[in-house]
């Protein structure tokens, strides 16, 4: 196969990624994660600010009580790309997740643009996480200790809407108004994470698997104890009064990152014990615990409080709270922070794999990228640029707008993952395939128009910063990536080329 013959559309054959996972193991990543720990590491990925701050703001601006049918949407979207990705995973279980699997079968120009959205995912996901984070924490001081943050350090100094960016104004006691400085919590949660990172996997996924537990117990508190209170006319009527069932297909697409983590499970593929059987396990269970939870949780968040009278910062406690359950509220407050812990922790976990497996290839300075850390195995560089682009951005950065990129950010990704799959079985149908996707080309095909489907309803200004941050990436691509590409040698010296040494 004649891999190497185009400059642009060159290729990291499956095989030779495959031979690589029993070469050297010098400046691999330990294997330490089973199956178990792979569903907590996409739950705790998963149930985050996308069920607990964004179905507050979809539901009251776009579908109303529809959301239930808008998480049940975005969950088939989810579910032709969760096959196709446990296909690829099991296949070739190496970090990088959609940028590796763009590299063996479309070749490197679009695996580097699927690298650099996923830096948009991840990055500007574990943004939104962080932003959204402080408001709950500031909930949980007020309600257990009777401590009032300076409000001013709980917001960016701006945020956005459809008309333009606007300044933050707060109240300060007394009434007298404030410009936002910036978000200190968010500041301090990431730095916190960060160390825990550095220090290694195991740690990492102790952490996570316990906040895993602690949100999950919170969530079904919250269906227990809300139930109680649902009134059915709440749901009456069933379609957001101004966009009807456009609606739906407008809060399928926005609500999709909801559904950011199960995806990240692939980038931790290198760490996973026995990949090939694990990763599938991992993806599709990790998807399904979720999508249960967050029909569950809509259909009772609506049921008790009128959609347009829901709170957008903190829906789900101010929700019990004002039924009269304070306690409860404050209990449910303690396990969102847990949960959107978890998922600013495994936001960040897979971000530095993604940037380990493109400094692998060549694309980004493998000295800084690719250094393992001696002692904690950990890619810890990339970790404490990640960290600090993080605080950096849930610290200033608007939370509306955080949203929307993510969600376009997520749903390009899993395009390339279903239109992978089928490539694959076309131009190498003899590689061993420990989990087959069902149903292919129809499940590819389905993952492809259900999810590049729902990338049109998140409107112009969002592809027009799609599109803008993948033109900033194509510069970094021809003015560095492409001359150091790996594949600039021949392919003999790249199938002998060693992992780069632990730092």
């Amino acid at each position: 196969m004649q891999w190497f013959s185009s400059p642009w559309f060159r290729r990291k054959p499956a095989s030779l990624l495959i031979l690589e996972l029993d070469g050297d193991d010098g400046g691999r990543l330990h294997r330490k994660l089973g199956p178990l720990s792979l569903i907590a590491l996409g739950v705790g990925a998963t149930i985050g600010s996308g069920l607990y701050v964004s179905t507050g703001i979809v539901a009251r601006d776009v579908a109303g009580p529809s959301i239930m049918l808008s998480f049940l949407i975005a969950a088939i979207g989810c579910g032709f790309a969760a096959l196709c990705y446990s296909e690829l995973a099991s296949m070739v279980p190496v970090a990088g997740s959609a940028y590796t699997y763009a590299y063996a079968t479309m070749g490197e120009l679009l695996a580097w643009i699927i690298g650099w959205d996923l830096i948009l995912e991840y990055a500007v996901g574990s943004c939104f996480v962080a932003n959204g984070w402080s408001g709950y924490f500031d909930s949980m001081l007020r309600n257990l200790f009777g401590v009032q943050l300076d409000p001013r350090l709980l917001r960016s100094p701006w945020d956005f809407a459809d008309d333009g960016f606007f300044l933050n104004r707060v109240t300060l006691p007394g009434g007298v108004e404030a410009i936002a400085w910036f978000n200190l919590p968010a500041v301090l949660i990431t730095a916190i994470l960060t160390i825990v990172l550095v220090v290694g996997i195991r740690e990492s996924a102790g952490l996570n698997a316990a906040m895993v537990l602690l949100n999950i117990g919170v969530i079904m508190t919250l269906i227990g104890a809300g139930a109680a209170y649902v009134d059915p006319k709440n749901w009456t009527p069933f379609l957001h009064e101004d966009h009807g069932w456009r609606g739906v297909a407008m809060g399928a697409a926005k609500i999709f990152i909801a559904y950011i983590g199960f995806d990240s499970i692939s980038t931790h593929a290198e760490e996973a014990r026995n990949p090939r059987r694990d990763m599938p396990i991992g993806i599709l269970g990790a998807l399904v615990v979720c999508t249960t939870l967050y029909v569950a949780t809509a259909a009772v968040l609506t049921g008790m409080i009128p959609y347009l009278q829901l709170d957008v910062t903190a829906p789900l406690a101010a929700a019990l709270q004002a039924k009269g359950l304070t306690f409860a509220g404050t209990l449910i407050t303690l396990g969102i922070l847990a949960g959107m812990t978890s998922s600013l922790l495994v936001g960040n976990l897979s971000q530095s794999r993604v940037l380990l497996a493109m400094a692998r290839d060549g694309l980004l300075p493998i000295k800084f990228f690719g250094a393992v850390h001696r002692r904690f195995g950990t890619p810890w560089k990339s970790t404490l640029l990640v960290g600090f682009a993080v605080a950096l951005g849930g610290a200033f950065a608007p939370l509306n707008l955080l949203a929307e990129l993510v969600s376009i950010g997520t749903l390009f990704a899993f395009v390339v993952v279903s239109a992978s799959v089928w490539i694959l079985r076309i131009t190498d149908p003899d590689l061993p395939r420990a989990f087959r996707t069902p149903f292919v080309p129809f499940v590819s095909t389905m993952g492809v128009l259900v999810n590049g489907g729902l990338m049109f309803w998140l409107g112009k200004d969002n592809w027009i910063r799609l599109l803008a941050w993948l033109a900033i990436g194509l510069v970094v691509y021809l003015t560095y990536s492409r001359r150091h590409s790996l594949l600039n040698r021949t392919p003999e010296a790249v199938a002998s080329s060693p992992s780069p040494p632990p730092a």
